[in-house]
């Protein structure tokens, strides 16, 4: 076998990857990336190793097991994160299985950066992540602000994924799961924040994503003819649990577009960021309540 260099590697890895046709959005957002994912994995390098390691020769064993996993997600279109059973999220390494979406929420950069200026210094004391699948979102949420969250989600397989999680971060104290259709499980309670990123894939889209994407479980993704089904439901339960200066912090992704249709009487809040993503916006109490109040006629 011909010795390679590590960027060697990556550079042939890149190469057929792309040519292959793969998609890239679950955790990287181009081949080259994805190829770094890999060798990072294999290798046991840290996610931000130092482009001075290109240069090391990558021994005959460690090539054949990247080249093995390489041909894995060429030939399965299995997103790297299931092959290697592990995803990044907020600088946090997560288990995930295909029970749970791959982690990849532009809410990663809130998480880690701060809610200023709708919850400023002392205002995030508790909060709710809707739809925590993995628990990646309610476990950041934990680890870099400190604060309470309670996070739920229907499914049954996704908590015990999520709470493998909370016990590998020795968060057990502050992060409490519960099985709940949306917030059904803990009405009564108030929070400071709520932060979701529930299924939003209009039906028909579902028949245009790439591949990768029939490995993540249909719940976690698909929301009706629009993507909303679950997002209408959510802003009017949102309006009993949300402390007064409280607000909910949700991505819809590519349903934004009917979000904004929906709620065009409203100022909607959408959020920028500096890492990239979009579609996903803010509305405070007052408004959750105008839009409960709409929907049940009162």
């Amino acid at each position: 076998m011909t010795s390679l260099t590590l960027a060697q590697l990556l550079q042939n890895a890149a190469g057929q990857m792309e040519a292959a046709g793969l998609y890239f959005g679950h955790g990287t957002g181009n081949a080259f990336d994805e190829a770094c994912w890999m060798a990072m994995h294999v290798l046991d390098l840290p996610p931000d190793f130092d482009s001075s390691l290109f240069e090391r020769v990558v021994e005959p064993p460690d090539r054949a097991r990247f080249e093995q996993l390489l041909a894995q997600r060429i030939e399965t279109r299995k997103p790297l994160a299931y092959l290697i059973g592990e995803a990044w999220f907020a600088g946090l390494k997560f288990e995930v299985n295909e029970s749970v979406l791959v982690p990849r929420s532009p809410l990663a950069e809130l998480i880690v950066d701060g809610f200023d200026p709708w919850l400023g210094e002392g205002r995030l004391k508790r909060a709710v992540d809707v739809g925590t699948g993995s628990g990646c979102i309610a476990i950041a949420l934990a680890y870099h602000r400190g604060v309470a969250v309670d996070a739920v989600d229907v499914s049954r397989q996704a908590l015990n994924v999520a709470a493998r999680n909370v016990q590998s971060h020795n968060l057990g104290s502050r992060v409490s799961l519960y099985q709940s259709d949306l917030l059904e499980a803990v009405k009564g309670q108030r929070y400071d924040l709520i932060l979701a990123n529930p299924p939003y894939v209009p039906e028909a889209s579902m028949k245009t994503l790439p591949p990768e994407y029939g490995w993540e479980p249909e719940l976690g993704l698909v929301a009706g003819a629009d993507g909303l089904d679950l997002v209408r439901r959510l802003i009017a339960q949102a309006a009993d649990v949300l402390e007064p200066h409280g607000v909910l912090i949700c991505e819809v992704g590519e349903a934004a577009e009917a979000v904004e249709h929906w709620l065009s009487d409203l100022a909607v809040t959408w959020l920028d960021f500096a890492n990239g993503g979009d579609g996903v916006f803010l509305l405070d109490r007052a408004m959750c309540c105008q839009v409960a109040a709409r929907s049940t006629g009162r």
